[in-house]
């Protein structure tokens, strides 16, 4: 092909420059490899095979508009290139990557046309120890919510770690109290059935609960009803729930393991909970005078959506930490559906999600409800105990969730007491900012709009009308504090009792009149600049003092009381 028909074959094979197609000079290229973070070519290798894979054009320039050749290539060729990257970028797959080479006939320019494969499952590719993407024609570092979803991809059903046969296993390393639990929880599960349950022998029971395939018993079956002596048929995972006791400080006072069988290893970690029944008074008596500390049903799921989505090929335990008020539960394993925000909105089950078949066998025997509805579940829960929203802290090898027991903010749970029609989105947002959390703008924006909130980012408040209705009025007053004639009168009337006033005393004086939002450092700021205000804009008082200690007074012959 001469130059014009080549430019018209590259332009139809990648002419736009996208999360797919890259076009780079790239001359010199020996010098273009990899000496230049975020410029060079192994930086753009990762980026694109951290998408769907890709097209590196080397030799042209942005746009196509013209083909530059590349030289200088030293020993790299079209065969060694592929085998450089690899050396040189970390779990970049060879599989169909390949270089294409192309020499125009009447310029005798070369044009080098990289492919770049897709990264393999849950292994991004690196280029000088960080990992890139495209965001467009941009390249950019891996943002945390892309990792997120690499990470969390499917390896296929072949992989799916709970549904693999444990040949070496029989219906002997099953717990027979575990067995009769879980039957007992099928027919709650199945009514219809309860009777023919009764016929069932333990082999039919197990292939009818989706917990062994043909008879032959799965690892999901052992994790939820193996009997303690047969946890090594599953190394190396560790088929563990751990109960942490702690304090206030965060010191441990106690603990215990529980191993299989997991199905009642979960209920007794449920029973060392302590969830006795607390009392709450409201000057608006919406509150129930009783309620349990933490409501079971939440407690539950969110310790069985643990056991179902626990990345087991980690070796890692399911962890129960619990604290005067509040219980942290966490697994391993990256969060598939990338975030919260994305499972509330959708409302819907997952496309994908680790471990099906135990997932099933669970929903088989009563544990979960549904696949995918539980964490939307345990948000409405939490906002009809008027008890604040959990928390999840994700990150790529761990998912943690905090479940208060007790209120945090009584203005927030008195309206959430008082106004049942609020959405979830909304009380999770209105959640957010009582726990000084940041909340996207459009959502401040309609809260505003609906008289839900005050003040600018990032103090937020509830808004005086909530507050004047809730019975939190003094509250609302502090934490929005005073008008500022309000603390002129203050420095006013100071230096009128005293003769004058230093700023230790100004200070003093103003510290806790202003808003509750504020820190030391905002509230010094605050108070410089009312004195600012009030004696070079308004002249009502003076130093006589100097400005590293300054004495303030009075000014002389002016209407001091009325006049602002």
């Amino acid at each position: 092909m001469n130059e014009t028909e080549l430019l018209a074959y590259l332009k139809q094979l990648c002419g736009t420059e996208d999360e797919k197609c890259e076009h780079k000079e790239f001359s010199r290229l020996r010098h273009a490899l990899a000496n230049n973070a975020g410029k060079d070519i192994v930086s753009y290798v990762s980026a694109l095979a951290n998408m769907e894979g890709g097209i590196l054009l080397i030799g042209v320039k942005d746009g196509l508009s013209q083909i530059v050749g590349i030289d200088d290539t030293s020993d790299l060729t079209p065969q060694r290139l592929p085998q450089r990257l690899c050396e040189l970028c970390t779990n970049l797959s060879t599989e169909r990557l390949s270089v294409d080479e192309y020499i125009t006939s009447d310029t005798e320019k070369k044009v080098w046309v990289l492919h770049v494969p897709r990264h393999c499952p849950r292994k991004p590719v690196y280029a000088h120890k960080k990992a890139w993407q495209r965001n467009g024609e941009s390249l950019i570092g891996l943002t945390q919510e892309r990792e997120r979803v690499i990470l969390a991809e499917p390896m296929g059903i072949a992989d799916d770690w709970s549904m693999a046969i444990v040949e070496e296993a029989s219906i002997d390393d099953l717990s027979q109290e575990a067995i009769t639990v879980a039957r007992e929880e099928y027919k709650t599960k199945h009514p219809g059935l309860a009777l023919e349950v009764e016929g069932w022998d333990d082999a039919t029971f197990l292939n009818k609960a989706k917990l062994a395939i043909g008879g032959r018993l799965t690892r999901a079956a052992l994790l939820l009803l193996g009997k303690e002596e047969s946890s090594h048929l599953l190394a190396p995972a560790v088929p563990q729930i751990s109960w942490v006791l702690k304090d206030e400080e965060g010191v441990e006072q106690g603990y215990e393991h529980f191993g299989l069988p997991i199905l009642l290893s979960a209920r007794k970690v449920h029973e060392k909970i302590r969830n006795h029944r607390i009392r709450y008074m409201s000057e608006s008596k919406l509150f129930p005078e009783e309620v349990q500390k933490y409501d079971p049903w939440v407690i539950y799921e969110a310790l069985h959506n643990c056991i179902a989505h626990q990345d087991y090929e980690l070796g890692g335990r399911i962890n129960v930490v619990e604290f005067p008020d509040r219980l942290v539960i966490s697994n391993l394993g990256s969060f598939i559906p990338g975030s919260v925000e994305n499972v509330i909105r959708q409302d819907a089950p997952p496309e994908r999600y680790r471990n099906p078949f135990l997932s099933r066998a669970m929903v088989e025997i009563n544990m979960i409800d549904t696949i995918g509805s539980g964490i939307r579940r345990i948000f409405s829960k939490m906002k009809q105990r008027y008890f604040p929203m959990p928390d999840y802290r994700i990150s790529p090898e761990r998912v943690e969730v905090t479940i208060y027991g007790r209120i945090l903010d009584e203005r927030y749970s008195e309206l959430l007491a008082r106004d049942n029609s609020l959405t979830l989105e909304a009380v999770i947002a209105l959640d957010r900012i009582a726990k000084k959390l940041p909340v996207d703008r459009e959502t401040i924006k309609e809260l505003r709009s609906a008289g839900l909130v005050e003040g600018r980012v990032p103090n937020l408040y509830i808004s005086a009308k909530v507050a004047q209705a809730t019975g939190e009025k003094a509250k609302y007053t502090r934490y929005r504090g005073m008008d500022k004639q309000y603390y002129f009168d203050l420095i006013v009337k100071g230096i009128q009792q005293h003769g004058f006033l230093t700023r230790k005393d100004i200070d003093d004086l103003l510290t806790d009149k202003l808003p509750d939002y504020m820190n030391e450092k905002q509230r010094r700021t605050k108070i410089s600049n009312l004195i600012n205000e009030l004696s070079n804009k308004l002249e009502k008082i003076c130093n006589e003092g100097s400005d590293r200690s300054p004495k303030w007074v009075l000014c002389e012959d002016r209407d001091i009381t009325n006049n602002y």
